[in-house]
């Protein structure tokens, strides 16, 4: 499983997150300690929002611990809202077109689980999609084609809905392909303004994600695993959970995505 975190909040350097932290992003690249492999080595990624709309970003295959320029770069880089992610591999080669986070317009998305026999799967999801979004789509994971479908299902007007009839898709299809479905789906995803989380299993087993207060009022981080061990910190977001952070902090709601009608 991979590991992430997100913030957003008054502006930080990003080394707040990636790499100062006793737990940061990077040791748990290699030390990973709530999560079923402790190994998160199969590349890396960060997105974050400046002076312009769209995200600036920054990915690669090498191991996020071995990389001397993501410490360079998490060291100047200040930002009001970042994603942040390392990758352990379970669908699509270690590629660069498969790190996290995936871009579209002022969308960013990193995602930590998986969608069981995915391959079954991926071309009904892909048949689902616009032109313009499927030839967006430049890597092979399961996590770029779910963002690029919650995109299709009109993300821009609301976030969560979209996420709810992307993952309600791909359990229907599963159910259609496979007799059973299995999504573990623990994701963060922005326009440049709000930060989304969701935390969601079908089998109510998904990956982890806490949340702390940070950088000033109204400012929160979400991650898969805490980055230090103040204990009293950190609030674990319960499965079934959509979480919104915002100028007004953090509100949280429930994530249930519902069984498509089915044609007559």
């Amino acid at each position: 499983m991979c590991r992430w975190a997100a913030y957003r909040g008054e502006p930080l350097y990003l080394e707040e997150l990636v790499s100062s932290p006793a737990h940061s992003l990077i040791e748990q690249s290699h030390c990973a300690t709530r999560a079923k492999t402790a190994t998160n080595g199969d590349g890396f990624g960060i997105a974050w929002y400046g002076e312009r709309p769209e995200p600036g970003r920054y990915r690669d295959i090498l191991p996020a611990w071995s990389d001397c320029n993501l410490k360079s770069l998490a060291r100047q880089i200040r930002s009001p809202l970042f994603l942040a992610h390392v990758r352990a591999a379970t669908n699509g080669g270690t590629r660069r077109d498969n790190c996290h986070p995936f871009v579209h317009g002022t969308w960013s998305f990193m995602h930590n689980g998986q969608i069981s026999g995915f391959e079954a799967i991926r071309r009904p999801m892909e048949a689902l999609l616009s032109d313009e979004l499927f030839h967006a789509r430049t890597g092979t994971t399961d996590s770029e084609l779910l963002f690029l479908l919650a995109l299709q299902f009109g993300m821009d007007a609301d976030p969560f809905g979209a996420m709810e009839k992307a993952i309600a898709t791909v359990e229907e299809l599963s159910h259609q392909k496979r007799g059973e479905a299995l999504v573990r789906f623990t994701a963060a995803f922005s326009d440049g303004k709000q930060l989304y989380a969701v935390r969601y299993a079908t089998d109510h087993k998904p990956p982890t994600l806490y949340a702390a207060p940070m950088g000033g009022r109204t400012g929160y981080c979400l991650v898969s695993e805490p980055l230090n061990d103040d204990v009293d910190t950190w609030v674990e977001i319960p499965d079934g959970s959509a979480v919104k952070v915002c100028a007004e902090g953090m509100q949280a709601s429930i994530f249930q995505p519902q069984s498509l009608p089915q044609a007559a």
